[in-house]
């Protein structure tokens, strides 16, 4: 099996063992009952699912009685017949992202940060601290409703990582890698508090992340960059390319998003 498959067998395996996931019909929901936020919430389909009409329809509706956005992420090689089928039933391409994997050989140091301290939440207040930052960076506001402190707590005792970055003892970054299956992990949820940006620390937190992982027995570490510009942050760091994803969802609901 190439890297990318390996990588879609690996998202679609923690779908499966997220404890409030949905099947349906030839796709894998996962859902987060705590964290409405989209890209928390989305269906992969099963190798080389052919959904019929009526699969989709069950899975839009699946999606509305639990007030989500339709949604799916995967790799359009995985199952070639999905994306023309959900083209066909009214969704749109939100993007096409590239996946990105590093292996421990393939690690580079980044730029050293002063003042910086990036270390494992051990207690609530620094989970949340963690949390907060993931929230506010992307585009939340208020309080975060408790899904992002979950899902570090869960990485952090499931054999992933989470860290929350320090700078001169403020939280400046947080982000993780989740739970490895089969030696591979995906490095997630990487936020760095507005404030305190286009400092290095992005790369420094991805750096302490990706060698963590790897010293906890993981083989690849993978992950889908925000922009162009947070892709050259990642390939500084020894990051490449290996295939590309599709994020695709249903217009119209929108405002159930």
């Amino acid at each position: 099996m190439t890297m990318d498959l390996d990588i879609q067998t690996h998202a679609r395996m923690l779908a499966l063992r997220s404890p409030d996931h949905l099947r349906v019909g030839p796709f894998t929901v996962r859902h987060n009952p705590n964290w409405s936020l989209k890209y928390a919430n989305y269906a992969i389909p099963d190798r080389d699912a052919e959904p019929t009409a009526a699969d989709l329809e069950a899975l839009v509706e699946a999606f509305r009685a639990h007030e989500r956005l339709p949604r799916l992420e995967f790799l359009p090689g995985w199952a070639p017949a999905v994306e023309p089928a959900l083209l066909a039933a009214g969704f749109a391409v939100e993007n096409r992202a590239p996946v990105m994997a590093c292996g421990p050989g393939d690690l580079l140091p980044p730029k050293p940060v002063g003042g910086l301290s990036v270390a494992e939440p051990a207690t609530d207040a620094e989970f949340d601290a963690a949390a907060l930052v993931q929230h506010h960076g992307y585009g939340g506001t208020g309080e975060p409703e408790g899904g992002e402190a979950a899902w570090l707590r869960e990485a952090a005792s499931g054999g992933g990582v989470a860290a929350l970055a320090e700078l001169d003892g403020v939280p400046a970054g947080a982000g993780g890698c989740s739970v490895p299956v089969e030696g591979i992990s995906e490095l997630v949820g990487l936020a760095v508090a507005a404030a305190f940006r286009r400092r290095g620390i992005g790369a420094a937190l991805s750096a302490h992340l990706t060698a963590t992982a790897f010293a906890r027995g993981c083989r690849v570490v993978w992950l889908e960059p925000g922009d162009a510009d947070v892709e050259r942050i990642y390939a500084g760091i020894g990051y490449r390319r290996v295939g590309e994803k599709v994020n695709i969802s249903l217009p119209d609901d929108e405002a159930n998003g």
